[in-house]
């Protein structure tokens, strides 16, 4: 039996009903585990002639990432400590600000070089460019014939 309801009538408990910009946290941790705020949030775009890369690393400084290319690997690697020269008065009760190390490998083929891919690092976004590249040819198998 449909039951009609009037504009207002527990209006409150329909919105409590709606997910929370909380809500949207969980999911994170509920994909990624309790390491979701260490995670490199990474867009890849890709073009005809390569891919454009965006990694979100907010409150690190250039000198704080590392970019290496080996084994066809392209490893993103990013650390940071906190400041030990901040010294403050009275107990710390809340730290939500991160300290360590973390990265991320993207298989982008083993013919590319380090010349290859561009970085650029602002605004706490690092934008690599990496372009297409085709692997070397092998020769192609040669049949020989036996006759008889």
């Amino acid at each position: 039996m449909l039951v009609p309801r009037f504009f207002g009538e527990d209006l409150f408990d329909e919105l409590m009903s709606f997910p929370t910009a909380r809500d949207f946290g969980s999911i994170d941790r509920e994909l990624y585990g309790k390491r979701a705020s260490q995670l490199m949030k990474t867009d890849v775009h890709e073009h005809e002639d390569g891919y454009e890369v965006d990694i979100d690393l907010p409150g690190f400084k250039k000198d704080e990432i590392n970019l290496s290319l080996e084994n066809g690997y392209l490893t993103v690697s990013a650390s940071k400590g906190l400041d030990k020269e901040e010294t403050r008065k009275g107990k710390l009760i809340r730290q939500e600000r991160y300290a360590g190390a973390m990265s991320r490998s993207f298989y982008v083929g083993e013919a590319l070089t380090e010349e290859d891919v561009k970085a650029k690092f602002e605004d706490g976004v690092l934008k690599l460019s990496v372009p297409k590249k085709d692997a070397k040819k092998l020769p192609e198998k040669k049949v020989i014939m036996i006759e008889g």
